[in-house]
Order: structure tokens, then sequence, then C-alpha cells
């Protein structure tokens, strides 16, 4: 296993970080152990979580899973999703943050959580009053960390703006989308990432799936996320993304390779990615996503499956200015 040192924090983490989304939902309490144990075994240090994930049952299994290594692992979880019918049951005010870190660290049976996410943007609540529960929350030590999830890359420049001027605890990490189908992070986030020295973990690898080598132009499983679940249905819906799965599919193939390991080394292999996050729902998917650290990803080959797909549009219009080269002349 190799480790990243998170941006500028000293932490350094695993280059797979294990999502535990599935834990009391796709995977029960005995399944999910399991799978903890198997990613220990890996040499997994980095796990991810949220209040939400499974209205809170993921973080209560997570809890007693680190209960004996609590200190040798690095712990993130988030808040925003409304946790109840209550109107002020979610969102980024300083009440639900102060509520909701104190649920997470009853649930996590832990006294501080390493990465605390902001899991969405909440356009409701000022920027300033989140940042400063954050910093309250560092100063406290119920946090080490802010983080930021599913944010534009200029809300997080924002942000980081606002805590450099009133001197609060700034976003260490990251949490954009990113896979060969969904590259936009590439545009501005992990430029910004690399240029102010932020850790980097991306979430949804495989595409909910896509690029498993189960999808392709006319082929479609009869169970599945993308069939499943609405959400990522219509995430993926375009037909260009079942174009670029199927690519992937033989490219992967022809190198006698699992689809679902190279998509992962393929992101992984992205120099301001710190780690991907990879999650499961049983342990012959985890033990293929794991699978991916024993790709020797080049360059040359990470360019070439790159080509598959359409880069994102540029941040500017003017692309001409972006491949002439430097002059003297005025």
């Amino acid at each position: 296993m190799e480790y990243r040192t998170v941006g500028k924090t000293g932490v350094k983490v695993s280059s797979l970080c294990f999502g535990t989304m599935s834990f009391g939902g796709g995977a029960d309490k005995e399944t999910s152990k399991e799978m903890f144990h198997r990613t220990r075994e890996a040499g997994i240090n980095f796990f991810d979580c949220a209040n939400s994930y499974s209205n809170g049952a993921a973080e209560e299994i997570l809890g007693e899973c680190i209960s004996d290594c609590r200190d040798e692992i690095i712990l993130s979880s988030k808040v925003y999703n409304p946790m109840s019918a209550d109107i002020n049951a979610r969102g980024l005010s300083r009440r639900q943050i102060m509520l909701e870190v104190e649920n997470s660290l009853r649930r996590l049976k832990t006294d501080r959580i390493d990465f605390y996410f902001v899991h969405q943007f909440d356009p409701t609540t000022p920027m300033d009053e989140t940042l400063r529960a954050l910093d309250d929350l560092q100063s406290q030590g119920k946090i080490l960390y802010p983080a930021v999830s599913n944010w534009a890359a200029w809300q997080i420049a924002k942000a980081l703006g606002i805590s450099a001027k009133e001197q609060l605890a700034r976003f260490e990490l990251i949490q954009p989308m990113y896979n060969l189908v969904k590259r936009q992070a590439e545009v501005e986030i992990l430029p910004l990432a690399q240029s102010e020295q932020v850790g980097v973990i991306t979430y949804s690898p495989l595409g909910g799936g896509l690029l498993t080598g189960k999808y392709g132009v006319d082929k479609m499983p009869a169970l599945g996320r993308l069939v499943e679940d609405e959400a990522y249905t219509k995430r993926y819906s375009g037909q260009s993304n079942y174009e670029v799965a199927e690519l992937f599919s033989v490219h992967a193939k022809e190198r006698r390779i699992d689809p679902a390991s190279l998509a992962i080394s393929w992101v992984m292999s992205h120099p301001g990615v710190t780690a991907p996050i990879i999650g499961a729902r049983n342990l012959e998917q985890l033990n293929a996503a794991l699978a991916s650290l024993e790709i020797k990803m080049t360059k040359e080959w990470r360019e070439e499956i790159t080509k598959l797909s359409v880069a994102p549009p540029f941040a500017t219009d003017r692309t001409e200015e972006i491949f002439r080269p430097l002059s003297s002349e005025k």
C-alpha cells in the first residue's frame, strides 16, 4: 500500500479510501464488518462516512469496526443532508452543525472526527457562519480538519479566502465526483487543490457501476445502481456515457484486466488526487476494487484511456490564449 500526505496537514493516508455508504444498507452488519477487516488487511487506514448514510446506521457500524483500532485510522464524516422531517434538521447552520457533530461522535463511538465534511452547498446559510462553526469545532478538538464535498471551485476558493482573511480553520480536503465519464473536476477543482495544497478524495470512480464492464450501448443488467436508483439513472443517462463505457470495457478486456480495477487505477493516477473512494456491497466487489493497487498505471497508458472519453470544456472561452506561447512582444 502506498501512503500519501493530505495537502499540508502532514496526515498520511492510504492511496485508497474505503467509503462506507453501503453499511447498514446494501451491506448488512456482518458483511460490512467483513469488508472493513479485508480493507485493513490490505493496508487501508482511511474510512469515509456520513451522518445520512443509512440514516446513521453506517456510522454506528463503522464505530463498532474501529473500536479497537481508532488511533490507527483516519476517519471522516459529513453534515448537511436531512436527518429527520424537522425543518431545521438539515443544512449548514451553526445549530445543525453543532447538533450533528455530537450525534456523529456518539454513533462513531469516538471523541474526534479527523476530517469533517460539509456534504453539499447551503445557499440559505452565510458561508462565514458555517466556517466559524467548523473553526469552533476544531478549537474544541471535536474535529481535526474541516473538509468540503460537492461545492463548485469558486465556492471552495471563496471559502479559502474567508478562512485566510478571518484566520479560521480552512478546508484541508475536497471530495468531488470524478471518473472517466464525469471529468468536470479536471477543469477547476483539481487545479485549485494542487495550487492551494488541499487534499482530494474522489467518489464514484466506477460511475455507479457504469465502468465495471456490465454496461454498454446495448448492454444493461437487470439489477444495479444505474437501473434501480433514479438519481444514478439520471446522472448517467446520456448515450455517450454508455459509448465510453463500452470502449473502456473493450480496452480493459484486451489487456485482461477487470474494468472496475482499471477504472479506479485511472482515477488514482491523477496527480491531484490523494485517494479515490472505493465502495462495495460485498467482498467480491471489494476485492475487484483492491486489485487496482496491483496495476502499474503509466503516464502514456493513462493518456490512452483518457482519450476514450470527451474532455470537459476549458474554464475559459479564450482557448487561443491557453495554447499560445509566451512572448515578449507587446
